[in-house]
């Protein structure tokens, strides 16, 4: 079999079955390509939120984002647990200072 053969390659172009194309088919890709670049419509209320959540899960800014969410639950807890130990000592205060007379 001789790869330079012209009458073989003339051939087998001709034995090449290629099925009609759908109607209107180009038009559809045409149509298909403009609806990918074209900008997602916004719905009114989600559109910062949408904003901050790609931004934020852009892998440059995960990092921050993860380390920023984890020290403000550290302040969270740290504040939350001085006031629940203010809060003791206020009652144990209150009882040593005024018992109470019901018992």
């Amino acid at each position: 079999m001789n790869p330079d053969d012209t009458k073989l390659s003339t051939l087998l172009r001709k034995s090449r079955v290629s099925p009609p194309l759908p109607p209107r088919f180009q038009e559809k890709v045409w149509r298909r390509i403009e609806d990918a670049e074209a900008p997602a419509p916004s719905v009114p209320g989600l559109s910062w939120l949408d904003a901050l959540a790609a931004l934020v899960l852009r892998p440059r800014f995960a990092y921050a984002t993860v380390t920023a969410l984890a020290l403000a639950g550290i302040l969270l807890g740290v504040y939350q647990g001085a006031q629940t130990a203010k809060q003791n000592e206020q009652a144990r205060y209150l009882a040593l200072v005024a018992p109470n007379p019901l018992r």
